[in-house]
């Protein structure tokens, strides 16, 4: 299965890897050269696939739990300020997606849709310390009635170019559903009051919709 969000990439991806292949098969005359570049254009296909794949997955839905919003490693567990929306301190979870994981965003909790706001920005690597105020990034936060106000933030990497966000201020929303894409790498930031408890480690590996990351 695979996310509304690649469609048209993949449509190109297809088309673009046919009349390579039926060009290679016509103008390359040496076998072992025609194959390897067929490979290499079989390669290329796959790896778009890969990128947009969308896994279904069975959500234990619960107030009381904070899921991992995307797939990916655990970069970061610390105290920070929050400067943009609390003002003050949070618990802040990152979580950083290389190109092989998944890209889609899912809603790391129920509730409603307080704030979200688009911000164009730098394309640092997404592991930067600055990546967080100063990429391309989207900024969302959830009222949910056992955590509060949760913010989480889709921050473009070095490669990343197009952040797709689904959440629209005043919108009620279900944990582990699509919250939106990042295309071609990046992270995620999650903002959690202080005082949480915190059920991740660095380093770790996240599953979107199914790793718990916090809970009350």
């Amino acid at each position: 299965m695979f996310h509304k969000e690649g469609g048209k990439i993949i449509l190109i991806a297809t088309t673009l890897t046919v009349v390579f292949l039926l060009l290679a098969d016509h103008f390359i005359t040496l076998f072992w050269l025609k194959k390897g570049v067929e490979l290499i254009i079989l390669g290329f296909l796959i790896l778009i696939l890969q990128f947009f794949r969308n896994p279904t997955r069975d959500v234990t839905i619960s107030d009381n739990h904070v899921i991992a919003p995307v797939d990916g490693k655990v970069v970061v567990i610390e105290e920070v300020y929050e400067s943009e929306y609390f003002k003050d301190k949070r618990l802040q979870v990152s979580i950083f997606m290389s190109p092989i994981n998944v890209h889609v965003t899912r809603y790391a909790l129920n509730g409603k849709i307080n704030f979200s706001k688009y911000h164009p920005g730098k394309y640092l690597v997404a592991w930067h310390p600055k990546a967080s105020t100063e990429n391309e990034r989207t900024t969302v936060v959830i009222e949910n009635p056992v955590f509060g106000e949760v913010l989480y933030r889709q921050i473009a990497g070095a490669l990343a170019r197009r952040i797709v966000n689904y959440a629209e201020e005043g919108m009620q929303v279900i944990q582990g559903t699509d919250a939106g894409f990042i295309k071609f790498g990046s992270r995620v930031d999650l903002f959690l009051p202080i005082g949480t408890e915190i059920n991740v480690v660095l380093n770790q590996k996240a599953i979107g919709g199914k790793t718990i990351i916090a809970s009350k």
